[in-house]
C-alpha cells in the first residue's frame, strides 16, 4: 500500500519549497483596495474542453454555452491549464492541497483526503472568510475547512440525490446515509449555493465551492433538456475510427467506445445489473459493421453528454444573474473549471486518465472585473496545484502547508513572470492493461510519456505488469496526437533532452519513488 502522506517530511518540504516558488503574494499593488474579494469556485466533473465551445473543436457550433461564453467574454480563458493526475479524486485533492499526488497521499480513485490534511478552505477560513461547499466531494472522508457543507454520497445521483452534512456525516465506505433531496442534482447544487450566499454575513467575504456531478457518466439531464438535439447528427473527430496502433503507433488499447456500447446494452437488458442508470435506453448496435457501430455509440454519447453539459450552462447563468441582482458581481471572483478533461470519441476512446490532450487539459475560465481584463486568453502552463495559491493570493491568506503550486494572479493581468514554468510534469498511478500507469512531461510544443506499466502497490490496480513503452508527440505538427514519433531519428535529440528533464522534474517536485524500489528497477532497465 502506498503511504498516505498527510504532511511532507520537513527536509523534503524545505527542498520542494526551495525550488518551487510559493509566491502567494503577487507583486503588491499599492493601489489595491483593502476589501477582499468573494470567491465563487464552480467545479464540474469531466466537462471537457471539446464541449465548452470557447475552445473550438468539431462540437463548438453545437454546444449550448451562452453563460460559459459570457464568463469568457467578461474574464480570461486559460488555454494551457492541465491536471497533474487525470482522475477525479486525485485532481480534486490537488486543487485543495496545492500538492501533487505523491505529496498529498491521494494517488487513485480508491484513496481519500483525510480531514487532518491542510487545504485551501482551511487557510481561507482561518483568514476570516465564510466558507461553504455544495455538491460533489468524492474524497471519501468528511470535508474540513468549511463552515457549512452539503455533499453527495460518493459519486452522487443525477436525480433525487442523497446528500450529507455535518449533522449526518458518515464516510462513504461506511454506508449509504443522508437526506434525499428532490430534484435534478445540478439545479440543487446551484440553489443551495445561492441560498447560502443570501444568508451569509454581508460584512465578511465568502468563498463557496459549487461542485456539480455533471458531466460524469451516465451523462443524465433534466426533463427540460430532453429534446435538445433531437434529430441532430454530430460531426466526428478525425480519429474516431482509430481501432488500433497500426497507423498511430499508440502503445496501449485505451477505453474504447465499444466498451461503452456494451454497458448500454447490458443496462438495457437488466437495469439493476449496472452501477448506474443511463438515460435514453434501450440501446443496441448488434448486427452493425464496426464503423457503423462506433458511429452509433458516438452519436448517443455526444447527445447525452451535451444535454448534461447544457444543464451546467443553465446553472452558471443562474449564479451570474444572482451575483448581478445582489450587487456582488464586481467584487466576486468567479472560477469555472473541470477537474480534468474527457475523451469524446477521439482515438475511438471515452473516459479520461491518459496524458493525451483531451484528458490532460482542464478547461478554465475566471472573471474578476476589478483586475482581470475582459475577453482575454492566457497560454501559460497552469496546473491544478496552482489553484490554491491563486485563491490564497486573492484572499491574502497563507497557502496550505504542503502546497507546491504558484499563484498565477499576475499571469491573468498579462504580467507573466519571466521565470514562469515552460513545461509540466504528470503522473497517473493506477495500472491496467488498457490504461497503463505512466508519467510524462509536456511543454508548449512537445509531449513525452513513459508508460512504466506497473502497479507499484497503487490501490485499484491490476497485479500483472506489462513491458514499459514510450510515446512522443510534436503538438505543433500533430495537435491531435495521431502519430507516435518515439524512435524517430529526427526527434532523437529532443527526446533525450526531455528524458533528462523528466528526471529533473521528478526530483524537483519530490517524486522520488523511495518507497517503491521496483521503480528503480524499471527505470534502470527501460528508461534509457
Amino acid at each position: 500500500m502506498i503511504k498516505k502522506n498527510i504532511l511532507l517530511p520537513a527536509l523534503l518540504l524545505a527542498s520542494v519549497n526551495s525550488v518551487v516558488p510559493q509566491n502567494n503574494s503577487s507583486t503588491n499593488d499599492k493601489n489595491e483596495e483593502d476589501q477582499r474579494p468573494n470567491i465563487l469556485f464552480i467545479l464540474s466533473d469531466d466537462h471537457t474542453s471539446q464541449a465548452w465551445g470557447v475552445y473550438g473543436g468539431v462540437l463548438a457550433d453545437y454546444v449550448k454555452n451562452e453563460n460559459i461564453k459570457r464568463l469568457a467574454e467578461e474574464g480570461c480563458v486559460l488555454d494551457n491549464a492541465f491536471c497533474t493526475n487525470s482522475i477525479s479524486v486525485p485532481s480534486r485533492a490537488a486543487i485543495l492541497t496545492g500538492a501533487y499526488s505523491h505529496v498529498n497521499g491521494v494517488y487513485t480513485l480508491s484513496d481519500a483526503l483525510y480531514p487532518e490534511a491542510d487545504n485551501i478552505a482551511k487557510r481561507i477560513q482561518d483568514g476570516g472568510y465564510q466558507t461553504a461547499l455544495f455538491g460533489k466531494w468524492h474524497l471519501k472522508k468528511e470535508p474540513s475547512g468549511f463552515d457549512d457543507y452539503l455533499v453527495f454520497h460518493d459519486q452522487g445521483e443525477y436525480h433525487d440525490p442523497i446528500m450529507k452534512s455535518s449533522k449526518n456525516w458518515i464516510d462513504d465506505d461506511k454506508g449509504r446515509q443522508g437526506d434525499t433531496i428532490k430534484g435534478f442534482s445540478t439545479d440543487i447544487v446551484t440553489a443551495k449555493t445561492i441560498d447560502w450566499i443570501k444568508n451569509s454575513d454581508k460584512d465578511e467575504p465568502f468563498m463557496v465551492m459549487c461542485h456539480f456531478k455533471a458531466t460524469h457518466e451516465p451523462w443524465d439531464f433534466p426533463e427540460r433538456l430532453k429534446h435538445l438535439y433531437d434529430d441532430v447528427e454530430f460531426p466526428e473527430p478525425d480519429n474516431l475510427f482509430e481501432f488500433g496502433p497500426e497507423l498511430s503507433g499508440r502503445t496501449f488499447p485505451g477505453q474504447q467506445l465499444e466498451n461503452l456500447g456494451q454497458r448500454w446494452e447490458t443496462a438495457s437488458k437488466d437495469p439493476a445489473s449496472w452501477w448506474t442508470v443511463y438515460p435514453e435506453l434501450p440501446f443496441s448496435s448488434q448486427g452493425l459493421e464496426k464503423e457503423a457501430a462506433r458511429k452509433k455509440i458516438y452519436q448517443k454519447l455526444i447527445k447525452d453528454y451535451l444535454r448534461c453539459g447544457a444543464a451546467i450552462d443553465d446553472n452558471i447563468g443562474k449564479l451570474l444573474d444572482f451575483l448581478d441582482e445582489e450587487g456582488l458581481a464586481e467584487n466576486t471572483i468567479v472560477v469555472y473549471v473541470s477537474d480534468q478533461g474527457y475523451f469524446l470519441g477521439e482515438h475511438g476512446f471515452f473516459d479520461k486518465r491518459m496524458m493525451y490532450e483531451e484528458s490532460l487539459r482542464m478547461p478554465f475560465v475566471i472573471r474578476y472585473p476589478k483586475e482581470i481584463p475582459a475577453g482575454t486568453r492566457n497560454d501559460d502552463i497552469i496546473l491544478n496545484i496552482d489553484f490554491a495559491s491563486l485563491l490564497a493570493d486573492y484572499a491574502k491568506t497563507d497557502v496550505p502547508v504542503t502546497s507546491q503550486g504558484r499563484s498565477f494572479r499576475n499571469n491573468l493581468k498579462r504580467e507573466t513572470p519571466a521565470d514562469w514554468r515552460k513545461s509540466m510534469y504528470y503522473r497517473y498511478w493506477t495500472h491496467h492493461d488498457i490504461r497503463p500507469a505512466h508519467m510524462g512531461i509536456r511543454n508548449h510544443r512537445y509531449k513525452l510519456m513513459f508508460l512504466y506499466a506497473d502497479r507499484l502497490n497503487a490501490t485499484g490496480s491490476q497485479k500483472e505488469s506489462k513491458i514499459p513503452s514510450w510515446e512522443f508527440y510534436d503538438l505543433m505538427t500533430d495537435p491531435n496526437e495521431n502519430k507516435n514519433l518515439y524512435g524517430s531519428p529526427s526527434y532523437s535529440h529532443i527526446i533525450d533532452e526531455m528524458k533528462k528533464e523528466m528526471i529533473m522534474q521528478r526530483r524537483r517536485v519530490g517524486d522520488t519513488d523511495k518507497e517503491n524500489p521496483r521503480m528503480a528497477e524499471i527505470m534502470d532497465q527501460y528508461y534509457w
